[in-house]
């Protein structure tokens, strides 16, 4: 029998990847084809590069490569690229970049202006590939052209809003992506809705499969952490309540 136990379904949640700056330090070391390695640092909450996180070489991290502003990602896209995935008015962006031509840059370049920025991604070198999916796809699985560059990443799962038409509606959604297969599954978070949660101020932070059962596990931001039903849809249960 799958052990769903709390204790194990919170360790499946801990290392996943939640977004810049809280949860930086979740972010994915990165070793390049050139067998360099780049690390992440975080500047903060004060002063005018406060909230940012930036990416550098091991040995060099006060000289950064490339910069990200609230709310984006990272992850590895095989075989040795940076992938970042971000919201992007109303869809959700992903950008491919190779570390190892990612060019330096100095810090007052951004100080200042850039956390204030519609801007989410800075760096001198312009990714490698980039892709856009609109935020109203409908529940469902539906196909998606996917650049070769991500085309090796097997599943994402990225938590969104998403347009409620009342606040008996869905606010947020799970877009699932196969980016190695072409397809977006879109999971609206049913038992996230205006009536019953404060939307904006809680809100879905990250979400990682069970590797054993298959089910979802998440974080909501101000609530706590949860189970779902295996439809992907239904709240099971509250792992833990803050």
């Amino acid at each position: 029998m799958t052990d769903l136990s709390t204790t194990r379904l919170r360790e499946v949640l801990a290392p996943t990847i939640g977004p810049a700056p809280w949860y930086w330090q979740t972010f994915p070391a990165i070793t390049s084809v050139a067998r360099q390695r780049f690390d992440w640092s975080h500047h903060g909450e004060e002063g005018p590069v406060g909230y940012l996180v930036t990416l550098g070489l091991e040995q060099e991290t006060e000289k950064p490569r490339l910069a990200l502003n609230t709310y984006c990602r990272p992850f590895f896209a095989p075989p040795n690229y940076l992938g970042i995935w971000c919201p992007e008015g109303r869809s959700i962006r992903f950008a491919c970049f190779d570390p190892d031509t990612l060019k330096a840059f100095e810090m007052a370049e951004i100080a200042g202006w850039f956390k204030q920025s519609p801007d989410r991604i800075y760096a001198h070198t312009e990714p490698m590939a980039d892709l856009e999916v609109p935020l109203d796809l409908g529940p469902g699985t539906h196909k998606i052209e996917v650049p070769p560059e991500l085309a090796m990443v097997e599943e994402l799962i990225v938590p969104t809003s998403y347009k409620a038409m009342s606040n008996d509606d869905p606010a947020f959604a799970l877009f699932v992506f196969y980016l190695h297969a072409g397809l977006v599954e879109v999971l609206p978070q049913k038992w996230l809705t205006g009536a019953q949660y404060q939307v904006g101020q809680q809100w879905i932070t990250r979400a990682a499969r069970d590797p054993e059962s298959h089910r979802i596990v998440g974080e909501c931001f101000g609530v706590g952490t949860f189970l779902l039903e295996e439809d992907g849809c239904r709240l099971e249960r509250w792992l833990e309540r803050r």
